[in-house]
């Protein structure tokens, strides 16, 4: 919602103080110059980009637009399930610890948190540096740094739509010259036509020079802006994985190695210690990991 209001703020500003200073906006309904500079952008950018990126592109567009981040119930499930891991990893055997992440769909713990359950990426992450600690032949540090470059690998990844729509956004204002040269063009094959008609080809030719500017830093630009900040944020949760393991790898207690991960939060995003620790340790979801007390199994 917040980018509609953006854009119609943009455009009601534009449209409106061009009104308002005496220009008559029919002038600036010039569709080919629009045909012009959107159609060859299109066309740059796919050829610039290979077609899974074109493709990323069209899902980050849509991601930005929903506003589609993770939400706390998501944090809340990620830290659940790493916890349960965790207590799995200091209080079960290897074998069992193995069945859990060798078929994370078959596995009860991450059945109580669909939010990861649902992200195979994340669920793959998880399961390749809990597998890696189940060997226990690696080292904190080199765990960690290959945990940094594999984060580095994912966030160059998802943030490539971004990197595509800005090189696109800094081409615009040159398109719009482009598409500007040719209006000047059709003006010229007419300077025996009339100085009125002379004239409206000279401003559809201006008109796009306006338009190849107004699109590349009124609207794709904050767009691509908007993409790169909804990605980073799709991006957080690995770096919430990898300082809550490592602070487990060091030795602290599962409960200390989730607040580890949960500070990793944003502070407008962040649940509370009390939430996690209902979440974890006294929630319903905490009987996967938690032994059935001898009393009621009596």
């Amino acid at each position: 919602m917040g980018s509609f209001v953006g854009v119609f703020i943009t455009v009601a500003a534009l449209l409106g103080g061009f009104a308002a200073m005496g220009g008559h906006l029919a002038v600036l309904m010039q569709p080919w110059e629009f045909v012009i500079i959107i159609g060859t952008a299109v066309g740059t950018f796919i050829v610039a980009n290979p077609w899974k990126t074109v493709v990323d592109t069209g899902v980050a567009c849509l991601q930005a637009i929903t506003g589609a981040v993770p939400s706390e119930r998501y944090y809340l499930d990620l830290l659940g399930a790493l916890h349960a891991l965790m207590r799995e990893l200091r209080g079960k055997g290897r074998n069992e610890v193995e069945a859990h992440i060798d078929d994370p769909a078959s596995s009860e713990i991450f059945k109580a948190f669909p939010s990861v359950l649902g992200d195979p990426s994340l669920l793959q992450f998880i399961c390749d540096y809990v597998r890696l600690i189940i060997m226990g032949n690696a080292r904190t540090h080199e765990i960690e740094a290959l945990m940094d470059e594999e984060i580095h690998t994912i966030v160059k990844t998802k943030l490539m739509p971004y990197h595509a729509l800005v090189t696109v956004s800094e081409a615009l204002p040159a398109l719009g010259i482009v598409a500007a040269v040719l209006g000047v063009i059709k003006a010229m094959g007419a300077l025996d036509q009339s100085p009125k008609l002379l004239g409206g080809f000279i401003g559809a030719a201006l008109v796009g020079t306006f338009a190849g500017i107004f699109l590349s830093y009124g609207v794709l630009s904050p767009f691509a802006i908007k993409i790169k900040m909804t990605r980073e944020k799709k991006c957080r949760p690995y770096i919430i994985v990898k300082q809550t393991l490592l602070a487990f790898m060091n030795g602290a207690m599962p409960q200390i190695a989730v607040e580890h991960g949960r500070k990793m939060i944003a502070s407008s995003e962040r649940p509370s210690i009390d939430v996690v620790e209902n979440e974890t340790i006294a929630g319903p979801k905490a009987a996967v990991t938690e032994p059935e007390p001898k009393a009621a199994r009596a």
